[in-house]
């Protein structure tokens, strides 16, 4: 009898105590405002003749969502390191500054202190790992740009698993004595696996892994970028991928585990002002996100999923001119920005002067100008005047962030987004609030209006009660 009565009074408590989270998931698209999401979303739909938004990601599907301010403790427009700091610490801190606060005092991420308390980490992304996001989580340092220091960082954090395309520059070139950094995670007990088949197979033995994209047919390492998905050949390595080997790994490992997974091409995308690709990566990390939904469906009671985006880039628009969309039209799109760009770059090598009829070809092949998408006479004047002003070097290539853009695929890209409708402000970052989305436990804190301080603290609150 007393021992029912001790078991009666044990349920009691935990039917009143709040349910913990023992598994973390925090995604973040970097640069994905709301219209990134929501554009992902009509895209989709008016593919598959469903009525506009009817076709949803698993983000908006959660069911507590707002938004989040996102400027930093210098600028109204923060940058990707500020801001990664602040998601990962829950302190602002100066553009251009990692982990650090604004007098230069290092900050505790919640991936540190988790790991301190014996929690598996695994740190993943669309770039390479070394890059602001993914370093904002274990590496301190007063330039971003310092990719080897961080990188040694990495190298000594002792979190368990380490997923994207690689390291910026492995080999240290600024350093006075630099050591390959694949060399000295190696020494520091990693084992590096060269894109999914890799993994799958030395992942039950490995003590700490690092996955990285697969070597090409000449033995080159690609470090910055996994390709954008509208441009993945068959063999490269994807986020869902990084994901679907991540969980295992670490939940053999830990009965308690954090991941932070990054969407990071959506920003490179959206520096390019390119629709499709933008769109599509934003698609990408929704099915990243599909291993982390199937765990949680099977820890309810213990998981938490949080979404959310560092900032907004570009401006993206939907709608530039009257009350229709027609999104559908970028399906004709078949490669990125950055492709096209070198598609013509090439033409032009291999042609010096190509005659019109070639650049138009080029055109209606990569985007459908002319044939699928129509083309006023005053358009193609316009791309004609371009055309001749390269011809003459009078117009120069378009830089953004990433990659120098060759100006007439750049003006292609921006005349098939003006079809289908997207505007865009920018070619950089913009104060545009970003959404949240979660699930699980504590997710209802996440409804309304934050800061990007408060996200930080209210997955702890999910984890310690």
């Amino acid at each position: 009898m007393k021992r029912q009565l001790i078991l009666v009074a044990l349920l009691a408590v935990a039917m009143i105590l709040p349910a913990q989270a023992k598994y973390v998931f925090y995604f973040i698209g970097d640069g994905m405002g709301t219209n990134q999401v929501l554009g992902a979303e009509m895209y989709r739909s008016a593919l598959q003749g469903e009525p506009l938004g009817r076709v949803r990601t698993l983000m908006s599907r959660m069911p507590y969502s707002g938004q989040v301010a996102t400027f930093s403790a210098s600028n109204g427009i923060t940058d990707s390191a500020a801001a990664g700091t602040c998601l990962a610490t829950g302190k602002k801190t100066k553009n251009g500054t990692l982990g650090l606060d604004e007098n230069g005092d290092t900050l505790r991420t919640i991936a540190e202190e988790l790991k301190e308390k014996g929690w598996g980490i695994g740190i993943m992304t669309t770039v390479a790992i070394d890059h602001a996001t993914p370093g904002a989580f274990y590496g301190h340092a007063a330039k971003r740009n310092e990719y080897y220091k961080i990188g040694k960082q990495l190298c000594r954090s002792g979190f368990d698993f380490f997923g994207g395309a690689g390291f910026h520059h492995p080999e240290g070139k600024h350093d006075d004595k630099p050591e390959n950094l694949y060399r000295k995670a190696e020494k520091h007990g990693y084992t590096i696996a060269h894109g999914y088949s890799e993994a799958q197979q030395i992942m039950h033995s490995a003590e700490k892994l690092i996955m990285v994209q697969p070597t090409d047919d000449q033995g080159a390492k690609h470090s910055d970028n996994i390709n954008y998905t509208i441009d993945q050949q068959k063999g490269d390595m994807t986020l869902a991928q990084i994901v679907e080997t991540a969980i295992p790994f670490l939940e053999k490992r830990y009965d308690r585990f954090f991941m932070m997974v990054e969407g990071g091409m959506i920003d490179y995308a959206c520096h390019a002002d390119d629709g499709r690709t933008a769109i599509e990566e934003v698609w990408n990390m929704d099915e990243a996100m599909q291993y982390a939904w199937d765990f949680y469906q099977s820890h309810p009671e213990e998981t938490l999923i949080v979404v959310t985006a560092d900032h907004e880039t570009g401006g993206m628009a939907l709608g530039n001119s009257d009350y229709t969309l027609q999104l559908d039209l970028l399906q004709y799109q078949k490669c990125s920005a950055w492709v096209l760009s070198d598609r013509f770059s090439q033409l032009f090598k291999e042609q010096q002067k190509p005659a019109w009829k070639d650049v138009k070809a080029l055109y209606r092949e990569q985007l459908g100008l002319w044939e699928q998408v129509e083309v006023s006479d005053e358009e193609e004047t316009e791309l004609k005047e371009l055309y001749r002003a390269v011809l003459a070097h009078k117009s120069k290539d378009t830089k953004t962030m990433y990659k120098t853009i060759n100006r007439l695929g750049d003006a292609g890209i921006q005349l098939l987004n003006k079809k289908a409708k997207i505007g865009w402000t920018s070619r950089a970052h913009t104060a545009h609030a970003v959404p949240v989305f979660a699930i699980g436990v504590g997710a209802e804190r996440f409804s309304g209006w934050h800061d990007n301080t408060e996200i930080v603290p209210l997955i702890r609150k999910a984890i310690a009660e």
